[in-house]
């Protein structure tokens, strides 16, 4: 049952370009930090400072890209010392904005806030390690793909929870709320989850795995890059060697916005083809 599960969830994600709905928390507001010595350009190419689609589009804020995020997903989104943001979703936006000459400012919040205010035109952009699914698509437009994420599984070193199919045997199971992983693992035996009594879902990821530390749950499912950042800061917890999904991440957007994502796909595209983006997902995430 859980092989067919993993198939199923690699045949959801497999058709997608890369979260649900909920009213808006309260967030802050800052502008993007992207450090100076990091221009995220590769070397001999050149920054345009016109927009890269042509067609008219609309933002919240005249001059300005607003994106809707959680800055608790390292190393997608997170905050600095000085109040500012960084990490993948970040630099990625801050290249977008530049080719689209707007300033980009950044809007912290709850993730499922994150994917509301986009939906409700309060953002222009929504980038919180977004997976498309059937259901998100009924409500947002979504960008090409521009990063892939494997979720993965966080116990305690001793845990007799050896393999993700052991997670049936888990009394209770730690994730992130509205996030897939939680989507995926409260769903019923029938659909290849563990229902809803064996998952607790917290406000971000960083709970999860407080909770698991202190036993409060027996595991965490979250993607591979912020799992490897919170077992390397709490000793004693492992990740499992198997993955428990494969997803890819996309942009969000307001149904109907056509023109922005158009603009921003063509963006999106020529970052991709000059190795902006990998050069930005490398920095925080080295290849081994």
């Amino acid at each position: 049952m859980k092989n067919f599960k993993k198939l199923a969830l690699m045949g959801l994600t497999a058709a997608m370009s890369l979260s649900l709905l909920a009213g808006c928390g309260n967030g802050t507001t800052g502008t993007a930090n992207t450090p100076a010595a990091n221009s995220n350009t590769p070397s001999g190419s050149t920054e345009s400072s016109t927009p890269a689609a042509t067609g008219e589009f609309t933002t919240v804020e005249e001059g300005k890209l607003h994106m809707s995020t959680n800055a608790q997903f390292p190393p997608y989104e997170m905050t600095t010392d000085d109040g500012g943001f960084e990490g993948i979703d970040v630099e990625v936006a801050q290249a977008i904005a530049d080719k689209l000459g707007l300033e980009l400012v950044v809007d912290d919040m709850a993730f499922n806030a994150a994917l509301t205010a986009v939906q409700t035109g309060q953002s222009d952009i929504a980038m919180a390690g977004i997976t498309v699914t059937p259901e998100r698509e009924a409500v947002m437009e979504f960008s090409n793909t521009y990063a892939n994420g494997v979720q993965v599984v966080i116990v305690k070193e001793d845990s007799p929870i050896e393999t993700v199919d052991d997670l049936a045997n888990a009394s209770m199971i730690g994730c992130q709320a509205d996030t897939t992983g939680y989507i995926y693992c409260s769903d019923t035996p029938e659909n290849g989850g563990y229902g809803e009594d064996h998952v607790t879902a917290y406000d971000n990821g960083a709970l999860a795995v407080m909770a698991l530390v202190n036993g409060q749950v027996d595991a965490v499912v979250i993607d591979n890059a912020p799992a490897q950042e919170f077992v390397a800061a709490n000793p004693g917890l492992k990740i499992l060697d198997t993955e428990f999904a494969n997803e890819d991440y996309a942009i969000g957007f307001a149904k109907g916005n056509t023109a922005l994502k158009d603009a921003v796909n063509t963006a999106l595209e020529e970052l991709i083809a000059d190795g902006t983006v990998q050069s930005i997902v490398d920095k925080y995430i080295p290849s081994k």
